[in-house]
Formats: C-alpha cells, structure tokens, sequence
C-alpha cells in the first residue's frame, strides 16, 4: 500500500491573510516538524522562509499545492506556546499571523529571496545582436555563474538595469533566479591544543622543554603559556585560542606555526558565542529588605495565591529592584524562567549590572540594539534550556520584542516602568503594547506578573483599585531618604524682571552653581531633541518645512542641518529667506543640543554632556554615558524622556525641568498624565543616599494643576481628576479605542475615502465614532493622513465589535475606487 501524499500548512512573514498548503516531496518525508522552518516559493519566483504551523494529509481542494524546498531546522524554532501566543497578538491587534511572524522572529532566521540572472545554456549568443550594455552584461556572465539584480547596475554603467534585463530575457539568453542567503553567521575563533602524543606522555612534554630552552626561546614561552591557560594536569584541561595564548606569550604567530609544524600543536576552528561571558555572582539571600519592603514583598506572595498580576505603586527610590531580585531568585531556585521587561534599552544598562551581581550569566539581555547574529545566539540560547536542560538564560531582561523569545517553563515576568509608552510599537504592525502583551504572555505560561511604577499608568491602577489586579504600594523612599524639594518657577516673571540667563531661570543657575561648588551632579531635562525646534524669517514670517511631511523642518547645529525628525529629511541651513530673500532668520525654541551649548557657556568648567537620540543611536552609546555619569566623569546630563525613567546615580543633587508647558499643551487626552509622569519620574532622580535634593520646575502657567500635583507628590489626585474627565468624555479606561488610519498621496482622493469609510463606520457603530479628521502631523513621507476613532465601552463584547469592524474595512478595501487607499488599524493607541 503506498503511503498517503504529506501536506503542511504554513505561516510566512508577509502581511498576508491565512496559512498556506505546500505538498511535501517524496525526499523530505519524515522531516517535518510543527515549528520547524522550511524553504518555499511563494508566487512566481519568490523564495521565503516559512515556520510549519500544521501536518496533515489533507489536500487543498482549490489548488495543486506546490512543493516544500528544503527544510532549514532539525529541531523547532517556534513553541506551542509562542503560536497561541501570535494568534492572541494577531486577533487582539488586528493584523496578520505573518506580520506578528516576522515581528517575532530574528530577522536572521527569515532568509529571503534576491533576484538574480545568470545564463541560459541551451541559447545561442549572436553578439551581433546585442547594444553595448547587453554586451557587458552577457560578458560578466560568461565570468560569474549569476549576477544580482542589484549589481547589474555597476555592470553596465547606468541605473536603469530593469529595461535590460527584460530585453535579453524576451531574447532568451539569460534567466532569473532566486537565490537564498542565511544571513546568520556563527563566529568562529581559532584554537590551538597539543597534539595527542604530548597531551598524554610527560616524559615527551619535559623533553621538548629541555629542547627548546637551548634552541627556540619564544616557542618555549608559547608552551609554558599553553600549560598556565589550559591547566594542564588538572582534570578539566580547558581549550586555548590563539589569540590569548598569543597575547599571554607576547609572541608571534610565525612562532607558533613552527611549534605546529614540529607536530607539538594542532590548531582547529570553533564556533563560540558573541555573548558575554559568565561572571561572578553574589548570592541574593544578602540583600536585606528593609522592614517596608520586607512587607510590600509579603503583600505580592499574599496576592499571588488568588490574582495573577500585581501592580506594585512605590515612589521613586523606593527600593523596587531589591524586591524584584529577591523574587527572581524564587523562581529560578524552583526551576522556572523569569522575563524582565523595560521600556528603554537605556535602562538596560543600570539593571543587567544588578542582575548580573546576583545571577552571573543566567541573565541574558534582548533588544533592537543587539545585531542580527546576537539575537539568534540569545534565541537559541533560550531554545537550547528548554531542549538540553542547559539552565544558563532562565532570565531575559529586553525592551518589548523579548516577549517573542522562546519561553518553556515562564514563571515571572516583570515589566517595569509600566506606564511607559515606549512598550508601545506604532509601525510598522503589529501594533502591539508590550505590557499588556506581557500579560498574555504569562497567562499562557502560568506565570505571575509584576507590574512596577512610581507613577502607574490610569489603566492598570484602574485595574488595581477594582480588584483585576492586586495592589501593593510603597510610600516612603528607601533608607529613609526624603523626597526633594520641588521649586516652581514662573518663567513670565523672570522674563519680566530680566533674571533669565538664556532658557535659564535665576534659581536654576543658583541651583546648578551650588551642585558644581559640592562637587555633586545635576540633570536637565527638555523634552526636545536638535538645536532649535524652528528657524523663522522676522520679516515675512517663513519656516522652513518638510518637502515629504507637514512638519517645520528643526535645527541641529553638530551638522549645520535642518531636519524632518518624521521621514529623515535633511537640507542645508539657508543663509536667506527663500520667501522675501531677506537675512533676519533667527531661532525660536530650544531643544536639548542648544541646551548643551549655552550651558557651556555659562559653567566653562563644567563637563556637560548630552543624552537623546542624537547622541545614543550606536550599540553601547548608552552604556558609555551612563557609565560615565555613574563615574562621575560628568557634572550635568542634558537629555530627553531617556533620563527620566529608572535611572539610579546616588550623587545627583539638582533636577531641572525646563519648560513643562510643552507637555501639558500637548493636543492629547493623556497630556495631563503623561506630564506628571515625566515631571515625577525626572524629580526622581534626585536626592539619592540620605541627601534631600532639589527639583526646579519652569513654567509660564505654574498655576496648573498637574504641576501642583507634582509639587505635592500626589499620584492619587492627579488620577482622580483623569477619571472625571475620561468618564464625562469616554476615554480609557472606560471606553477602549480602536485607531483607523487612512493615507492616500492625494489629499483630494483622501478626503474622498476617509468620508465614506466614515459614514459606513457612523451606521455600523452609531454613536461611537469621531472623525474623519486630519492628526496634528496630517502628512507623512508624502502621505496625506486622516483619523478615525472608535470607543467601545468597556462591558461591550470586544470581539464581537472587532469583527464588525474588520467586515467594514475588507468591504471598503474591496471598492476599485479607493486601490490605492492605504489602511492601518491601532487598538489601544497611545
């Protein structure tokens, strides 16, 4: 009887809808595996790397399915647990399985296809026929078995190549294949070991001493380098690279090759890890939790046994970490892994240091900032503990995408600074909150979840105070410590007696001066990047603006450029008005590299330095500042949002917030919100180690309420008054929102459709919609944008209004008329 044909069901990393059936060949029988990745054409010629997700014996009845290619993996890369875990992302967000996919895994595991030619064999060439461009390229084919489409370029000296290749394709001399590249590549180092005959035989090793002490000096010292790093004698002989026993020899590699020549030495490839070593650890059960703490960690294991999320409210050095670390270690000692979530890689850098002193090298850091290679050693790392036993990552501490690795046994997840909205991915999709998707995470595994925040988000202390979650607060600082003084300063009235200095008020450079004469280190935080957020003509009024976005272009002064901080754009400084061909530009604004320069001048002795995006966009960019400032290598950090969030330096004495009027103008229902959580998370930072700092506030409406709220540390104030208004105006956490974003190229063409979908949306959800209307930014890279905004109340059935909604827009992207309308769905926007 001959055994039944073998179909799989496959996902691919293509915002594409469904699983796709490919037949399995008579050769790849038996290598199938759920989770497994496997070669397939997709289309005419395309080649992708697919994840199986299904094994079945089913035929398609629509289609002759095509046949898998090859199979990439002997064992899963993907769970069980991580396919229900990308279905809930998919279904939650309202996107597709294939762009969860390819958000989730390393993008070195998902080999792609690049169009390439090379010769046909069976034609025959008339060169007479052929232009001169046609010439060059057959001619390079004769030399290379194939040419990328991305190469023929260079070929044949222009940059239209498509129009070529198409001719001598129609001319049936060359053809297009596909090629697939595996962009992971193992690092691999040299090793040297002694050759079995030495290894075993003493007798033979002293007399090779006794030689090459006469003769060969440096091969000597090679040898005695080799016995000192491998330990040789002891039981556990360790292997050597070449380059430490080099080094430890102080000698040359044309030494060494003579001792591998002599048959002393064989040298070998290895692959190893890009990942950091193990290192020391001290033992958790040292750190003493004060009698607060001691009780707050009580509280979380009292509500564990009945909830499985606990948000935990304590103010800013209370001491959070020390619990988080002593709950770490309950759950490795018992086997299980723990997942660490922050919401800025910047942070990483403090928190792995802490973690490593107490876990060594079972804590193993995942993020954006890693490159390609490291993130697929640290996935197979966590793969490999759940395959081998090999315990060595059981905790993962990364920004939103570490929710994607391959967890077997989760049994804590973390996510601090909860209410941050960098857990938040806006493009491409999916969409997703880190947060909330770390929930999920630990629900599929079993696990408990720790919420942590000074200044919690209105949602989850929503939750907390209705008993979704269960709540522990921590009101008082660590050790004793005080909360700063927090100064407010009205900018209107320093302008009007003439007391500022540039953007500093009289009392910051007070403040600032006293922090220099201690010998202590201040902070400064604007909550802008660039040198001045706008040039303007004083004449006629001109700025210059974005050619691809509608956004006034701003200023950075390291490079002499204006710059759209949306799309990329970058355009010289003009040295006159384009409008009236006048002279008077002048800047209006500050942002974070003007607030570097003219601190300068005013402290000329001070080390300033400055923490944005500008500054930190390379692998340890963060690392060095931060270590520099925790060295006390500077006196004043100039930054963004980035040094407002959990950052720990026990000699800062000053804070100054610069202008907390931008925050709280902001055209946003969370402005008042975030601005306190900015405010109170930055004036956290100082007053570390039994010293009362001070907190500066500039503000032309010092009167507002939020900043009162601030002053007085009063979370719950604040959050009472957002409900009032959320409720009265139907915003979470009442109501959810669901974000529908339309873009066209054509202004005219979107008002068109987004009045439509608008419509059509009014009769499906009566009284639920808002919009269309244009965003704040209302072109993008060219694109025109309109809103439309969906709330749903809370007790209404999620699901069942979500798949009103995706019927609604397949129904509106079906119309011919709006092909070239671009739709993006945003649930729970931020």
């Amino acid at each position: 009887m001959n055994n039944p044909n073998q179909y799989v069901d496959v996902l691919l990393p293509l915002p594409v809808s469904g699983k796709f059936t490919y037949e399995v060949p008579d050769d790849l029988m038996g290598k199938m595996m759920i989770g497994g990745r496997v070669v397939v054409q997709f289309g005419k010629r395309k080649i992708y790397t697919a994840v199986v997700v299904n094994i079945h014996e089913d035929p398609p009845k629509d289609h002759v399915p095509k046949f898998i290619l090859s199979v990439l993996d002997e064992v899963p890369m993907v769970t069980g647990n991580q396919f229900r875990f990308w279905d809930w992302i998919a279904s939650y967000y309202l996107c597709h399985q294939g762009e969860v996919m390819n958000a989730a895994l390393p993008s070195a595991f998902k080999l792609a296809s690049e169009s390439g030619i090379t010769l046909n064999p069976l034609a025959a060439i008339d060169y007479a026929s052929l232009n001169q461009r046609e010439h060059l390229l057959i001619e390079s084919l004769h030399h290379r078995k194939s040419v990328r489409i991305s190469e023929v370029g260079k070929i044949i000296g222009q940059q239209k190549v498509i129009p070529v290749v198409n001719t001598l394709i129609e001319k049936g001399l060359i053809l297009m294949e596909e090629e697939l590249s595996e962009k992971y590549k193992p690092k691999k180092e040299v090793f040297v070991k002694l050759t079995p005959e030495y290894e075993t035989d003493e007798e033979k090793l002293q007399d090779l001493f006794n030689q090459l002490e006469k003769r060969a000096r440096k091969q000597l010292e090679i040898v005695m380098a080799y016995v000192h790093l491998s330990r040789f004698g002891s039981a556990n002989l360790l292997e050597v690279s070449r380059n430490a026993l080099l080094k430890t020899a102080n000698a040359s590699p044309a030494a060494l090759e003579g001792l591998v020549k002599k048959e002393v030495f064989s040298i070998y490839n290895k692959v190893i890890s890009r990942l950091d070593a193990d290192s020391l650890a001290e033992d958790p059960s040292q750190i003493i939790l004060s009698p607060v703490q001691k009780e707050a960690f009580e509280k979380i294991h009292e509500l564990f046994s009945t909830k499985e999320v606990v948000l935990l409210h304590g103010v800013t050095s209370s001491g959070k970490t020390e619990i988080y670390i002593k709950m770490i270690d309950e759950v490795i000692k018992s086997g299980k892994q723990v997942l660490y979530l922050l919401p800025e890689i910047a942070l990483t850098t403090q928190i792995i240091n802490r973690l490593r002193k107490y876990f060594g090298g079972r804590v193993g850091v995942y993020h954006s900032r890693f490159n390609e290679n490291e993130r697929v050693e640290i996935w197979n790392n966590v793969l490999a503990g759940k395959m081998a036993g090999n315990d060595r990552y059981d905790i993962i501490l990364g920004a939103r995408s570490a929710v994607f690795m391959p967890f077997s046994n989760l049994g804590l997840v973390i996510v601090d600074e909860e209410h941050d909205s960098s857990f938040k991915q806006y493009d491409p999709a999916p969409r997703y909150n880190g947060r909330d998707s770390a929930l999920i995470l630990a629900h599929l595994h079993g696990a408990r979840t720790i919420l942590g925040s000074a200044t919690p988000s209105i949602e989850s202390f929503y939750n907390a105070t209705e008993g979704k979650y269960g709540l522990v607060t921590i009101n008082e600082r660590y050790g004793e410590m005080e909360l700063p003084v927090i100064e407010v300063v009205d900018l209107r009235k320093e302008t009007q007696m003439k007391r500022m200095k540039t953007h500093f008020s009289s009392v910051l450079v007070n403040r600032l001066e006293t922090a220099l004469k201690n010998g202590e280190q201040s902070i400064l935080f604007q909550n802008r990047r660039g040198f001045s957020p706008r040039l303007e003509c004083e004449t006629c009024n001109w700025m210059p603006v974005c050619r691809n976005c509608d956004v006034t272009l701003v200023y950075h002064k390291q490079n002499n450029q204006l710059r759209c901080h949306y799309c990329g754009y970058v355009t010289p400084v003009p040295d006159h008005c384009p409008e009236c061909k006048g002279i008077n530009i002048r800047m209006k604004g500050f942002g974070t590299e003007k607030v570097e320069e003219e601190l300068g001048l005013l402290f000329p002795e001070a080390k300033i330095v400055r923490m944005d995006l500008d500054t930190s966009r390379t692998k340890h960019s963060h690392q060095k500042i931060i270590g520099d400032f925790e060295q006390r290598k500077i006196d004043v950090l100039v930054g963004t949002q980035m040094v407002t969030k959990g950052l720990d330096f026990e000699n800062v004495s000053t804070v100054g917030i610069l202008s907390a009027d931008n925050m709280l103008s902001f055209p946003d229902f969370r402005a008042s919100e975030r601005s306190f959580q900015l405010m109170a998370q930055v004036s956290g930072r100082s007053g570390r180690k039994n010293k009362r700092g001070t907190v500066v506030i500039q503000a032309y409406k010092p009167e507002n309420p939020v900043i009162a709220d601030v002053v007085n540390n009063d979370y719950l104030a604040m959050y009472r008054k957002q409900l009032v208004e959320r409720r009265k105006f139907n915003y979470p956490p009442y109501y959810r929102l669901i974000q529908i974003m339309i873009r066209h190229r054509d202004p005219k063409q979107l008002n068109k459709a987004s009045d439509l979908l608008g419509f059509r949306l009014k009769k499906a959800f009566p009284g639920k919609i808002l919009g269309p209307e244009y965003p704040v930014v209302s072109r993008i890279r060219n694109y025109y944008i309109k809103q439309i905004l969906l709330k749903i109340e809370r007790q209404s059935p999620l699901h069942l209004m979500k798949d009103k909604l995706v019927l609604e827009l397949d129904q509106f992207l079906k119309m011919k008329e709006f092909a070239g309308v671009r739709l993006a769905v945003d649930v729970d926007p931020q």
